[in-house]
């Protein structure tokens, strides 16, 4: 005996994850799809919920997409300390005015040690030079002394002040170059590598782009064309690798960047924000902040601002340096953008423009995967034939609209139980046919009603004579039957506002759809129609039926209608049992005045008369009209008792839970009776 193995590991995100097939996906939107017959609202709908395997696996859907991008947000908020930005910049001044004391000390050290070196005759000379040195040191020291407590009131102060130390004069500029870098970073992304060690000429250089960018701003007001492509070819490499291929995508570029400067002032404590801007304008000539602040106006003017540069309460005490806190706020701004197009796509159903890669980028390799698991279930519903696209719009195929009347079916037996006191018969054996006498060999999809002597004859020649019979699937042979009966029915879908305010439609429609896969599969050669009323009645195809709902903008319940327009599709079907199955929850509240409806509620005596009129033309037709009741008021049940002495039909009162066990019963009851 052969012992099979099995090994298991623990799961790491590589393994097979759940992928539904088309069959997966019009089983989970059958309910949807019958409801409305909307596929992009179907498909939406389960976008946003998401799927849920056989064996428990799941495809998440933008609800919990969602739910993963605000706690990741929530986790950065509660991890970091955005004040702790100016520590940084407040350490490199700390260590600039730091290493200014100590060589303020060292260069009084070194000239006392020369003093103490130097020859009589020098000693008169020497004296006055350390003179001179002793008082430009307790100048520095008490400018240092007094420095403001402000880190922008000092780099202000600093920025005149003599170092005696080079290291530290070296240090301070270095502190100012990077303020200046990260000053105009705030517009330009990519300055970096320009901004450092810029001197007097690159500040010259600088502020001509800025005129050049205002500008083009002010000829694009005046309505002239702005001359982009000499702008991009004088300064193009300021704008890194990708530059912007047009003025509108160099202010998007500029916003963004902006904003996120913006979002960081914002999400500062008031301190830290005033002393963060006075440090900002102490490090640009006035020159600059003015082409810079009529950028700014003329982009608020141009290109309004958007809710990007919003406040973030930072709660955390994780430390960040200033190139953090930048790219976490562009990462916070992504996470809002990407919330604000999730949103879009769960209401509109547009799953296509969510970027995957910019998902996994804010949140994971799983949310990207289970995203583009989404994006794939339109394509495989399409390449199954289910749905096809008619221009923006994907509308069931009649393929799509079969496997849904399938699941309707499946739906309704599922509530059929045999042992049910009262229950009527649930089938009929075979095809909905009697034996011809005639046997064919059985192929797949033939009903398995072997004709058992022709079987075993047939193992025998093949195998020859003994026992036991082998039998082989080539030996199998199943009688072949007749369609000797033939059924044409009208159901009469209720489409009136108590229909839809009830929650009985959908149940009522699910029936229409079951009936009209069982005939299509059990007895082809019925005729079905479907017949929708309420204020009037009028003719419903079956492609036409996923989309139908009920009537919320009119009143009536107009039976005279449909049961006058069911008596004259049923007049040319002579040649079986013809019947009319209407589904409703009240009685009739409108009739045909010439070509007009006429309402009345509570119901006048000529409608009821009108509508009982039409009753007996049917019975003298020999049309049977068997009526589901969702309600069972007393006049309800006075008129429908009235139509059934008239008619001899059947009534039932039945609920929308429990409506196709019975609908679809006597669907197949009758025929099996030969009604005519």
């Amino acid at each position: 005996m052969t012992m099979s193995r099995y090994r298991y590991s623990q799961w790491d995100g590589t393994q097979g994850v759940f992928e539904p097939t088309e069959e997966d996906l019009m089983g989970e939107m059958a309910e949807d799809l019958m409801s409305h017959g909307n596929v992009t609202r179907a498909l939406r709908d389960l976008f946003q919920r998401g799927m849920q395997g056989d064996f428990g696996q799941r495809l998440p859907g933008l609800n919990e997409m969602l739910e993963r991008l605000r706690a990741r947000r929530q986790e950065q908020l509660q991890r970091y300390d955005l004040d702790s930005v100016m520590g940084e910049l407040r350490g490199r001044l700390d260590q600039a005015i730091n290493t200014e004391r100590k060589g303020i000390d060292r260069r009084l050290e070194e000239a006392r040690q020369q003093q103490a070196q130097a020859s009589p005759e020098g000693a008169a000379n020497t004296e006055r030079l350390m003179q001179l040195l002793e008082e430009r040191a307790a100048r520095n020291r008490g400018s240092l002394d007094n420095l403001p407590s402000s880190l922008g009131g000092a780099v202000k102060e600093l920025s005149d002040y003599d170092f005696m130390d080079p290291e530290a004069r070296r240090q301070f500029q270095e502190l100012v170059d990077l303020l200046k870098q990260r000053m105009l970073e705030n517009h330009f992304q990519d300055l970096r590598q320009q901004l450092q060690g810029m001197g007097p000429q690159d500040m010259a250089g600088l502020r001509q782009m800025l005129r050049d960018l205002n500008q083009m701003l002010r000829d694009r007001m005046q309505g002239m064309e702005p001359d982009f492509q000499g702008f991009m070819d004088r300064y193009g490499e300021v704008f890194g690798p990708n530059p912007p291929r047009s003025l509108d995508e160099l202010m998007e570029q500029l916003q963004q960047r902006m904003a996120q400067g913006q979002s960081l002032m914002n999400s500062m404590s008031p301190e830290m924000r005033q002393e963060l801007q006075e440090l900002m304008d102490s490090v640009l000539d006035q020159e600059t902040m003015s082409e810079l602040a009529q950028l700014a106006a003329s982009m608020d003017y141009l290109y309004p601002p958007d809710d990007l540069s919003r406040q973030y309460p930072f709660m955390g005490e994780e430390s960040l340096t200033w190139e953090q806190a930048m790219e976490l706020m562009g990462n916070l701004q992504g996470m809002d953008e990407l919330e604000r197009q999730v949103q879009e796509v769960m209401q509109r159903g547009n799953i296509e423009d969510l970027d995957p890669n910019r998902v996994g980028d804010l949140l994971d390799a799983e949310s990207r995967r289970d995203l583009e698991q989404l994006q794939r279930l339109t394509r495989l519903l399409e390449e199954a034939g289910y749905v096809a696209r008619k221009g923006d719009r994907l509308d069931l195929t009649p393929k799509g609209i079969r496997k849904i009347g399938q699941k309707a079916l499946k739906d309704v037996f599922s509530q059929l139980k045999r042992d049910r006191i009262g229950q009527h018969q649930l089938y009929l054996r075979g095809a909905g046919g009697e034996h011809s006498g005639d046997t064919k060999t059985y192929e797949f999809g033939d009903p398995f009603d072997i004709h058992l002597e022709q079987t075993i004859r047939n193992a025998v020649l093949r195998d020859g004579s003994g026992l036991p019979v082998h039998l082989a699937p080539q030996d199998f042979e199943v009688n072949r039957v007749e369609h000797l009966t033939q059924s044409s029915t009208v159901l009469l879908l209720d489409q009136s506002r108590s229909m839809g305010f009830y929650g009985s439609f959908l149940a009522a429609k699910k029936v229409a759809l079951a009936l009209a896969s069982l005939i299509h599969t059990q007895f082809p050669r019925d005729k079905f129609y479907i017949v929708g009323f309420s204020d009037y009645a009028v003719e419903i195809k079956e492609g036409e039926l996923p989309q139908v709902s009920w009537n919320d903008w009119v009143s009536g319940t107009n039976m005279h209608h449909a049961l006058m327009l069911s008596r004259k599709l049923l007049a040319g079907d002579k040649s079986g049992a013809r019947q009319i199955i209407m589904v409703t929850d009240g009685e009739p509240t409108a009739h045909l005045e010439g070509n007009r409806s006429a309402f009345s509620y509570p119901p006048s005596y000529r409608t009821i008369q009108e509508t009982l009129k039409e009753v007996r033309r049917c019975t003298q037709e020999g049309i049977v009209i068997n009526t589901f009741m969702l309600e069972s008021n007393s006049s309800l049940i006075d008129f429908v008792d009235r139509m059934m002495r008239i008619n001899k039909g059947r009534a039932f009162y039945s609920t929308p839970q429990r409506l196709g066990e019975y609908v679809l019963v006597d669907y197949v009851s009758n025929r099996k009776r030969r009604i005519f």
